[in-house]
């Protein structure tokens, strides 16, 4: 077993406070996430939460491998409850992220992407060096319409220079757009998906409450931890 294994810093007991094994409703259950359900109760699937933390360790063995090589690993979770998660543990780890909306794109036209947050980067140093005063005040309006969607959809891959190693998604339906992607170029899918998701597209599923903030926290405490550890 590997040192992530020997020593998982994520309890079953912490799983099941932040309410991680809350699934979703029976007769939403997808047949994939079968495995995973330890039970029944008020209609309400209960996840298996000894499968959930064997899960995280595994995804995390495989994290720990991807940050020795160098490549990044981009989270994914635009869903209300997931937007300011995925964003702060993405932040704090020196991490892309995407959390308001996927553009179509963002990998099988990876090269226009760039271009549109290039485009971006070159309108805020022309702000910062002042060059932005030689413009009408119409057009520095214009400019800074244009440059309010860029950041809007684009600031949080400003760093992403190339295609990331992996993509953890929260709620892979919800992100079916950027889960095809990664699958037709073969990146590597992680993601943390509730009982009525279709985990047979994720490489590591992490099956648990994706409708929780709490939930969706915790999961991404641990897997933005495998950088923040070993950070310098």
């Amino acid at each position: 077993m590997t040192e992530i294994a020997k020593k998982p810093n994520i309890f079953v007991q912490g799983l099941s406070e932040a309410g991680v094994h809350y699934g979703s409703r029976r007769a939403r259950r997808h047949p994939s996430t079968k495995p995973f359900v330890f039970g029944t109760k008020n209609d309400i699937e209960i996840i298996d939460l000894e499968k959930t933390e064997s899960s995280i360790i595994k995804a995390k063995e495989f994290l720990a491998k991807l940050r020795e090589t160098g490549k990044k690993l981009l989270l994914v979770g635009n869903k209300s409850e997931a937007r300011s998660v995925i964003e702060k543990a993405a932040i704090r780890a020196g991490l892309p992220y995407v959390a308001l909306r996927w553009i179509g794109g963002t990998f099988t036209n990876f090269d226009e992407i760039r271009k549109r947050v290039e485009r971006l980067g070159d309108w805020e140093a022309k702000s910062n060096s002042g060059e932005l005063n030689k413009y009408t005040k119409k057009e520095r309006a214009r400019i800074a319409h244009e440059v309010g969607n860029l950041k809007r959809f684009f600031s949080g891959i400003v760093e992403m220079h190339e295609l990331p190693g992996a993509v953890f998604v929260v709620d892979p339906d919800k992100e079916s757009i950027a889960v095809t992607e990664a699958k037709k170029l073969g990146i590597p899918l992680l993601g943390l998906a509730n009982t009525d998701c279709d985990i047979s597209v994720l490489d590591y599923p992490i099956v648990g409450n994706d409708k929780s903030v709490a939930s969706i926290k915790l999961i991404m405490d641990e897997i933005v931890g495998v950088w923040l550890q070993h950070r310098t």
